[in-house]
C-alpha cells in the first residue's frame, strides 16, 4: 500500500503535503535563479507550473509511493519556505531533494528537515524502512553538499556527465546514506563541503 500523507515536525520546521493556498509562493520562490540553477523545476516558472504540482504531481507521487513531497514550513507561522521530498522509490531505496528560498537560508532550517525526512525513511515501523537514502546534485552545489555531508551521507563520486539539465548534460555529484551508518559529518568529501556552513 502507498504511504499515507504524513506531516513531520521538529525544532523550528513543519514539514506537510503542499496545498493550493501555498500555490502563489510556490510560484515565487521557483523563479528564484538559485532554485532553477540547481533543479529540475520548469524555467521560466510561471503560476500555472506551481498549479500543476500542487494539484497533480505531488498528490499523484503519494498515491503511486514513489514520490512523496513535504512543504518545508516554519512551525510557528506554517508558512512555506521550500521543498523536501523522497523521489524514485523502489526496493528499498528513495532519493532525497530539496530546496529553500532565499530568506530562509542558514538558518538550520534545511538540515532540520533533512533529519525529519531520514528518520521517516529509516523507521521500520511507522515510517518507510527504507534500506538507502541517495543524493544527487549538479556538480558546484555546494550548499546542497554541506547538508547531505553534515547528515552523515558519504560521498560516492562524480557521474561525469551523468544528469540531465535543460537540454545539456552535467556532471553529478553522488553520496548515500544507510540506516547504520552515523548521522555525523562524513570524512571523505571533496574539501569543498567543509568550507560551507549547512543550510
Amino acid at each position: 500500500m502507498p504511504p499515507a500523507p504524513v506531516e513531520l515536525a521538529g525544532g523550528p520546521v513543519l514539514l506537510s503535503v503542499p496545498a493550493e493556498a501555498d500555490i502563489d509562493r510556490i510560484a515565487e520562490f521557483c523563479r528564484d535563479p538559485e532554485v532553477a540553477a540547481w533543479t529540475t523545476v520548469p524555467s521560466p516558472y510561471d503560476r500555472a507550473d506551481a498549479v500543476k504540482f500542487v494539484t497533480g504531481i505531488v498528490p499523484d507521487g503519494w498515491a503511486s509511493g514513489q514520490e512523496l513531497t513535504w512543504a518545508l514550513r516554519d512551525a510557528q507561522t506554517r508558512l512555506l519556505h521550500g521543498m523536501i521530498g523522497l523521489h524514485h522509490l523502489h526496493d528499498g531505496e528513495g532519493e532525497i531533494g530539496f530546496w529553500l528560498a532565499e530568506g530562509a537560508r542558514g538558518r538550520g532550517w534545511m538540515a532540520a528537515a533533512v533529519d525529519l525526512v531520514l528518520d521517516h525513511a529509516f523507521d521500520g515501523s511507522a515510517g518507510l524502512g527504507l534500506q538507502r537514502v541517495v543524493w544527487h546534485a549538479f556538480a558546484g552545489n555546494v550548499a546542497s553538499a554541506a547538508v547531505a555531508r553534515r547528515a552523515g551521507f558519504q560521498w560516492e563520486g562524480v557521474a561525469r556527465l551523468g544528469a540531465p539539465h535543460r537540454g545539456v548534460r552535467r556532471d553529478d555529484w553522488q553520496a548515500a546514506l544507510l540506516p547504520g551508518d552515523p548521522r555525523t559529518p562524513a570524512d571523505g568529501w571533496p574539501a569543498f563541503t567543509s568550507a560551507q556552513a549547512a543550510l
